[in-house]
């Protein structure tokens, strides 16, 4: 086990650096907070890059963050260690299921994903190829950004980029939903306690009151042969996203001859220190070394 001493310098209001004294050498971590990438009427959205200091233009991945789609905020940035390894992250805000219904969360999250491809220089991270990554909530919006680039209905007209590209080349979700109208059936008592009203605010309706809707939302109606490589990583005594649902998932990217691998952590409930031990972060790192270091600068790599 690394043992890390952690320390705080303030630069200035919205800039921090993490510096880590360890038994390895890793990167001092850079903390750039609260920079706006989107505007509505008066909804400022905002995002906290993560830089490894003095990595050369290092890959870039987004962050997602979970809270059921009606909480939970960017401050909640598990990957700290990737940073450590050399990997830029941004973690991004995105308008709550109490404030807006789907797909609002997706238009914000691609608008984010526009917003730091067209500032790339700016910030010095490599934005030609962006990894995305999130759990339960934000795991569900990454497989769904990630299998709908350029979907008429989901890219939306958030922000001042249009011309960018809101594509990902490599999606990492954390017990996210995946399939809307299968989920419900699935649940345990529990998982139905959270997850009826959670969708009820999300899109409007329970998923059978409009199936389209859910159709929409749910990521296993979107795969098909441009998609990214995908891993995922749920665990088997999950009580809240039952693990059927990566296995939903990961069976279309199968069927199609996709790369993809479900990573299922026996006994695991719904999130924990298990999904962001050692194992698990050189999991995910070797995932995105081989999709984003590796790949060519279309992102696509060998099965």
């Amino acid at each position: 086990m690394r043992l890390c001493l952690w320390s705080l310098v303030v630069f200035s209001q919205a800039t921090v650096c993490l510096t880590t004294v360890a038994s390895e050498d890793r990167f001092e971590i850079k903390v750039s907070r609260d920079i706006e990438f989107a505007k509505l009427d008066d909804v400022s959205l905002k995002l906290d890059l993560y830089q490894p200091v003095g990595a050369e233009a290092p890959p870039l991945v987004v962050w997602v963050h979970g809270g059921a789609w009606r909480a939970g905020s960017k401050d909640s940035m598990p990957l700290a260690a990737l940073v450590e390894r050399g990997y830029a992250i941004a973690s991004v805000d995105y308008r709550l299921s109490p404030v807006a219904k789907f797909p609002a969360q997706v238009h914000d999250c691609k608008a984010a994903i526009r917003f730091l491809r067209a500032n790339a220089r700016l910030y010095g991270y490599d934005a030609s190829k962006i990894g995305i990554a999130g759990s339960s909530a934000g795991g569900h919006l990454v497989a769904e950004i990630g299998v709908t680039n350029g979907h008429p209905k989901l890219e939306g007209t958030v922000g001042e980029h249009p011309g960018q590209s809101s594509s990902v080349q490599a999606i990492v979700d954390y017990y996210g939903p995946t399939n809307f109208l299968t989920i419900l059936k699935q649940s345990t008592p529990h998982g139905l306690s959270v997850r009826v009203p959670a969708l009820q605010l999300l899109l409007g309706s329970q998923p059978d009151e409009n199936a389209a809707l859910a159709k929409l939302a749910s990521p296993v109606f979107h795969v098909d042969k441009s998609d990214p490589p995908l891993l995922m990583i749920h665990g088997d005594y999950d009580p809240q996203v039952p693990i059927n649902q990566s296995h939903e998932l990961h069976g279309r990217y199968k069927a199609l001859g996709l790369p993809a691998h479900l990573e299922v952590i026996h006994g695991g409930a719904h999130g924990g220190p298990a999904f962001y031990d050692q194992a698990r972060i050189d999991l995910v790192d070797q995932f995105l070394t081989t999709h984003l270091r590796e790949a060519d600068a279309g992102g696509k790599t060998s099965n």
